[in-house]
């Protein structure tokens, strides 16, 4: 037929990721069979202090993080100075993920073991969806039931942002619904 476009792809099972340009991303990433092999308050220390290094190495800017038992969150900024900035995510996903695997597989004597299970990537464009991401990850801990109030809970961006952002830029951010996102968070 003419015009007719038909899929030549082939069916693939993880998220797909499409880092094609400059900007803001938000990813979540999850532990395989939701795992608690976040569980130790150390576990959660090491991670967060990779993802900062790891962040810090490939220019990105984090903008909420949080790190819980079997999941994590972050939004960051990616490099602009040129189109490769984004895809830096990849490395610094995987970087994450074979270093904290490596390391607590090692330390759990279990070399073979499978520790992550994937990550969701997305990029967003459009300034409502920013904040509206912003607020689901800062108060992700909250969202599980871990604490009432996120800026407790040590492993997340919430007591950050209140110390380093205006009062003006909290009561915004304190103004988005969240009920509507539409986040792999089924941890």
């Amino acid at each position: 037929m003419v015009g007719k476009k038909t899929f030549s792809g082939t069916w693939h099972h993880a998220p797909e990721h499409r880092l094609y340009e400059p900007g803001t991303y938000m990813v979540t990433g999850g532990a395989y069979e939701k795992a608690p092999y976040l569980s130790s308050d150390n576990r959660k220390d090491e991670f967060l202090a990779l993802l900062f290094e790891l962040a810090e190495k490939f220019d990105w800017k984090l903008q909420a993080w949080a790190v819980l038992n079997n999941h994590y969150h972050f939004v960051g900024f990616s490099p602009l100075e040129d189109e490769s900035g984004a895809q830096s995510l990849r490395t610094i996903v995987s970087e994450l993920h074979r270093q904290s695997a490596r390391r607590w597989n090692r330390e759990d004597q279990s070399p073979t073991r499978k520790v992550w299970h994937n990550y969701w990537d997305s990029h967003i464009t459009f300034q409502r969806s920013f904040y509206a991401r912003l607020k689901y990850v800062h108060d992700n801990p909250v969202h599980h039931g871990l604490v009432d109030n996120a800026a407790n809970y040590r492993w997340c961006s919430r007591a950050w942002v209140e110390k380093n952002g205006t009062p003006a830029f909290v009561k915004t951010l304190d103004s988005f619904q969240i009920d509507r996102l539409n986040v792999k968070d089924d941890f």
